[in-house]
């Protein structure tokens, strides 16, 4: 097994100098600009670092959107889930009003019931007068009543089916706006999201892993074959780590060329087997372009691994995995690297994008 001991490594506050870099451009630190401001930062797109900056230092949240819904198509996703669940409300809000009207119909058929068993309890009326009003009210109220009923319980399956099929197009939206679009895998929104489940199940914290994995050297792929190829490989290696791994397992592509599984169910022995077997698979996954021959290879990457066990809480996890890749990275790159008490203990990059 190739795997590494603990270094101890200068490990960059890369969230400080990202939400410092935001803060002297004035720019509101909600999610959306900072997981601009963070691909920007490590470089994974020069494109995009390059728009970014043209911007100066009075960039209005218009223009940052722009580039957003330009980079990250989840922008306008996002903007799709707020319409959806607005039709939802709407349909809703539609259904009450149909069940409302209904309650005033049936408390006016009880006010006309109350007001014939009064002409029928009436001493000083005939028995034919008495028939003949109270089966006058009655027919022309029944009848009203069965009518209303019939539209109502029409109208309620019409409302019923027009709010699951918003229900299934908010549930699709959500499951796009949680998915990368380059590799279709979770991205980092999911992540977090999965991340911050990790502590509220005591139990399974001893038998519970957070692995950030690395691809090594990319930003050399990028600079020497270009970003269509960069991103064709990214896509690759997304989809050989995802054919060595359980289903249960979760993956995700977090920012630029680094992915993360939460590994549940395993001790840290078989969690570090796991991620040899990705590394060796990925290790011996041909690169090739099959119509020019070039080759692109090989692509290897680097993992740091941290149970929940651990630490303390989300933030911790991700700090001590980050640390343990940065270790594997220092070590030599293309290994496992488990993390360990006395690897320095900074905290680098922070996990919490998208939660507030």
């Amino acid at each position: 097994m190739n795997t590494a001991g603990a270094q101890r490594v200068q490990v960059p506050d890369i969230a400080a100098q990202v939400s410092y870099a935001m803060r002297i451009m004035g720019v509101s630190p909600i999610p959306r600009n900072y997981e601009l401001f963070y691909e920007a930062y490590i470089g994974s797109n020069p494109k995009l670092t390059r728009e970014l900056a043209a911007l100066g230092s009075k960039a209005s949240q218009e223009e940052l959107d722009a580039i957003g819904s330009q980079y990250f198509g989840h922008h306008h996703r996002t903007q799709a889930i707020d319409g959806a669940h607005s039709k939802l409300v709407t349909q809703l809000d539609g259904l009450l009003r149909i069940l409302r009207q209904e309650q005033t119909s049936l408390e006016s058929y009880n006010r006309l019931l109350g007001e014939t068993f009064a002409r029928i309890s009436n001493k000083h009326a005939s028995s034919s007068e008495i028939i003949q009003s109270a089966i006058g009210i009655l027919t022309e109220a029944t009848g009203d009543t069965i009518s209303q009923g019939k539209e109502m319980v029409e109208n309620v399956v019409q409302k019923s089916i027009e709010m699951d099929v918003v229900r299934r197009e908010l549930d699709e939206y959500k499951r796009i706006a949680n998915t990368d679009s380059l590799t279709q895998l979770s991205n980092r929104r999911a992540f977090d999201d999965k991340l911050s489940t990790v502590y509220s199940d005591t139990m399974g914290r001893n038998l519970t892993a957070l692995v950030l994995a690395d691809i090594d050297h990319f930003k050399k792929i990028n600079d020497t074959y270009g970003h269509p190829v960069g991103d064709k490989i990214l896509a690759s290696v997304g989809s050989v780590i995802r054919s060595n791994v359980r289903k249960d397992i979760f993956l995700a592509r977090t920012g630029g060329e680094e992915f993360a599984l939460l590994i549940e169910g395993n001790t840290v022995e078989e969690a570090i087997m796991i991620c040899e077997r990705v590394r060796v698979a990925l290790e011996h996954t041909p690169f090739k372009n099959s119509k020019t021959g070039v080759n692109y290879g090989p692509v290897t990457i680097s993992l740091g691994l941290c149970m929940a066990s651990e630490a303390d809480g989300p933030g911790e996890l991700y700090s001590k995995a980050d640390i343990a890749l940065y270790c594997a990275k220092n070590g030599g790159r293309n290994r496992t690297v488990p993390f360990e008490e006395g690897m320095k203990k900074d905290i680098s990059k922070n996990w919490l994008i998208y939660r507030r």
